[in-house]
């Protein structure tokens, strides 16, 4: 095999390896952060000025995907956070069961990890500052329902789906495909969905971490049953999945808002 095709198969090897630990495009991540910061409580806000440095939720809100990129080995063992694998058809009490025996580092352990470095004031503010990158990031991360898919098919980066006359993968079309689709910037679309009243984001935000999770896994469960009926066309998969789309990032600013004003506020 000569220098050119060992290069070309490296760079795809690596390309397939890590796509199933990205959710939600840079795009994704800052809608569900400024949906976030438009519903945190006045107390809220004022401990996110100082551990924030002044700077937006949106803007660190993609943080923990760029630190994928270091090369000194100090966040090599966080790509774990960012997925969970289940088999498919788990009752709750199932989920729950694997949920808590997982034998490996994954989204819902991480986020609870940081959850309690972030509130723990008798931390440094630079160990509360990155427990707060990670959170603003997986929280995000859940509510994109292949990061809580199946093993065998990498979140859906197995499963091919033609996309604007290319062939992609399912993983990719819910990363950030739907998402382009309807090109609208970041705190456009922000606004789009964050339109109700308190009570009815409340309602939104109910439950618990877990109860999320598995909110997510039965969500990829309806994806993976659904993808032969549409054919795999861009246009009717973008059509019907938009309220599907459009509920999970809402529920994703709405939620990490409920973390932060509860860790916070």
């Amino acid at each position: 095999m000569n220098k050119n095709k060992i290069t070309f198969l490296l760079v795809f090897l690596l390309m397939f390896c890590t796509a199933h630990l990205y959710a939600w495009s840079t795009v994704g991540h800052r809608i569900i952060a400024e949906i976030a910061e438009r519903n945190l409580n006045r107390k809220a806000k004022k401990e996110l000025k100082i551990l924030l440095e002044g700077r937006s939720l949106a803007y660190w809100s993609t943080w923990a995907d760029q630190i994928k990129s270091d090369t000194t080995g100090t966040w090599k063992d966080t790509f774990k956070w960012h997925y969970i694998n289940f088999p498919s058809g788990l009752s709750f009490e199932e989920f729950s069961q694997q949920l808590e025996n997982y034998a490996t580092e994954n989204i819902y352990s991480a986020i609870k990890e940081n959850q309690k470095k972030l509130k723990d004031t008798s931390l440094s503010i630079n160990e509360r500052r990155t427990a707060l990158h990670f959170l603003i990031h997986l929280m995000g991360d859940l509510e994109q329902p292949l990061h809580v898919g199946r093993a065998e098919d990498m979140g859906g980066n197995k499963i091919e789906i033609s996309w604007t006359f290319t062939n992609a993968n399912l993983h990719y079309v819910w990363d950030s495909q739907l998402i382009n689709y309807y090109k609208y910037s970041y705190t456009e679309y922000a606004s789009v969905l964050d339109i109700h009243s308190k009570k009815e984001n409340k309602k939104l935000a109910e439950g618990n971490l877990e109860d999320w999770l598995f909110d997510s896994y039965l969500l990829a469960e309806k994806i993976y049953n659904e993808i032969e009926q549409y054919d795999k066309q861009e246009n009717q998969y973008a059509y019907y999945n938009k309220e599907v789309l459009e509920d999970q990032l809402l529920k994703g600013g709405l939620r990490l808002a409920k973390v932060l004003n509860e860790l916070l506020g």
